[in-house]
């Protein structure tokens, strides 16, 4: 099953369970999914994005998320912020598990191994080697940094 499947499977279930908080997240996220399809019809390519796409924009909507929800508790406005961390719940039940310390550790350096980086210009060839395996699972802003300490 893929993940717009699973999505609008979800979907049914919130309607027919009436749980409205899930339901209007999981509307969000097809609704960025279906954005993302006008873009990439815009641009003359494919009429729909994969399975990498929609875990790209899950990805990037947990972080949005999470940026609002901190924004939120220091404003003292910390019913939206509660709103915002129940959203990400909804949305990580569609991610892949995200790896451990350890595990992104490893998996930076069997990329950095793979493609054979041996200074920080080969930084880009390793950033894509690690989001063509493991879209979802890590944060590739934090990885950044970890990989250029390891290239530098």
């Amino acid at each position: 099953m893929d993940m717009r499947d699973r999505i609008g499977a979800a979907l049914k279930d919130a309607m027919k369970s009436r749980d409205a908080e899930r339901l209007s997240t999981l509307r969000l996220i097809n609704a960025a999914i279906k954005d993302k399809d006008i873009a990439l019809r815009g641009d003359g390519g494919d009429a729909t994005v994969g399975d990498a796409e929609v875990l790209a924009i899950l990805g990037r909507m947990v972080k949005q998320r999470h940026e609002s929800a901190r924004a939120y508790e220091e404003g003292g406005r910390l019913e939206l912020a509660e709103k915002e961390l129940a959203e990400i719940k909804v949305i990580e039940d569609f991610l892949p598990r995200q790896l451990s310390a350890d595990e992104i550790d490893a998996a930076v350096g069997a990329a950095i191994a793979e493609v054979g980086a041996g200074s920080i210009r080969d930084m880009g060839k390793v950033m894509a080697a690690l989001k063509s395996k493991f879209t979802g699972q890590m944060d590739f802003g934090a990885v950044g940094p970890m990989v250029k300490d390891k290239l530098g």
